[in-house]
């Protein structure tokens, strides 16, 4: 079988890898996969048609800047794909560029289309569901009540577990060593994690420098660690200069890539609270029981219009999941160092609530299930009658 995978990111890629070794490992007859992908998706075989950092942009004024650019990917990107003629076109999330592609190829073919990511109509832009349902076929959902939006819409759709609840998490022997290794001893450490895009660097972590700053006035012995995606390691390592001269930088350029996961797997666990972008790393926290902070800004366009357009009170993936609202989040202009400093403070002195929240959601998500990816790879070949 022929599978055309694209992803646009890097948590795209993570979830192409693992849906690539489930099929592997499911199909009685071999497969082919090509597409668009990063290094998890390219170290299995797929030959990226360019670049996925091509395509790794977020917010309305950043694709505006970059439109005509895009456009010519889209298009690129669809014509590969007719002319490939696979099996099943998998795209996986990065909605705007991926849904653009699958409306384009459907209109010159009648290629199965697997959307891997629901788009998250329960939050804004609820009627996208039915606009993509003319175009996509089956999808793939990583929260479990998702499938009732994609289903009311038109198309099928499975629950496949997210994959956080398999990714590795350290002990607390590793917690330990990594403390000790950057001389923390027992002082309070801080995890601030600014995001994994340059657009979220550009505008979070200005924010959280002022905050950490603010934080380190209260709490003077307190340490801050802050692991730099690979992605955006350069534009973070130029942001981190204005702050002061001891936050920890876990720089994936520094060692091997098994040494730089076993240093962020070690510090998620040690850390006594995090400061973090709203987005799949909340998950990452929970799964670590790590007590954390959301903050998110964007460009003022982008602001205007997704603040007009939010239909939920919370964007913190760990509320929406456990139905609770124990997460703290400010988000566009209540993004401020003084509303997050606070909450820090807060949340160091009162993790319990959150504790309890976490751990409902990674039992929701499918916790000591079959894993995502095969879970993923089953909707896939059920749907194809494979």
């Amino acid at each position: 079988m022929n599978f055309y995978v694209i992803a646009g990111e890097p948590s795209g890629d993570r979830l192409g890898a693992s849906l690539i070794k489930g099929l592997d490992s499911i199909l009685n007859q071999p497969a082919n996969f090509i597409g668009i992908g990063g290094p998890m998706m390219k170290d299995l075989g797929v030959d990226s048609l360019f670049p996925m950092e091509d395509i790794t942009i977020m917010g309305i004024g950043e694709i505006l800047a970059r439109y005509r650019f895009l456009k010519s990917r889209i298009f690129q990107t669809a014509k590969a794909i007719i002319d490939a003629r696979p099996d099943a076109l998998i795209t996986i999330d990065s909605p705007e560029f991926n849904l653009r592609v699958a409306e384009l190829v459907r209109k010159k073919s009648d290629i199965p289309i697997i959307h891997y990511v629901a788009p998250t109509v329960w939050a804004w832009r609820s009627k996208r569901a039915f606009r993509m349902a003319k175009y996509v076929d089956h999808v793939l959902a990583l929260l479990p009540f998702e499938p009732h939006y994609m289903r009311e819409a038109g198309m099928s759709c499975d629950f496949v577990g997210h994959p956080v609840v398999e990714e590795p998490v350290a002990n607390l022997n590793a917690a330990a060593a990594f403390r000790a290794q950057y001389d923390i001893g027992d002082a309070p450490l801080v995890l601030c994690l600014p995001g994994s895009r340059s657009s979220e660097i550009k505008y979070l972590a200005p924010i959280f420098g002022r905050t950490i700053a603010e934080l380190k006035k209260a709490l003077p012995r307190s340490k801050v660690v802050v692991p730099a995606a690979e992605t955006v390691v350069s534009e973070l390592r130029a942001q981190i200069s204005n702050w002061q001269d001891d936050v920890i930088v876990l720089d994936p350029r520094d060692h091997s890539p098994d040494q730089s996961l076993l240093d962020k797997q070690g510090a998620f666990r040690a850390a006594d609270v995090a400061l973090a972008a709203s987005g799949t790393v909340s998950l990452e926290l929970a799964a670590n029981e790590t007590p954390m902070v959301i903050g998110y800004d964007m460009g003022w366009l982008s602001r205007q219009i997704i603040g007009r357009m939010v239909k939920t009170d919370t964007v913190t993936l760990v509320n929406l999941v456990s139905k609770t609202r124990h997460i703290p989040e400010y988000i566009g202009k209540n993004c401020t160092s003084k509303s997050l400093v606070a909450a820090l403070q807060k949340t160091l002195n009162s993790p319990k609530d959150q504790l309890a929240a976490m751990r409902t959601t990674m039992d929701l998500l499918g916790r000591k299930q079959r894993p995502p990816g095969e879970r993923a790879a089953v909707s896939v070949l059920n749907y194809l009658n494979v």
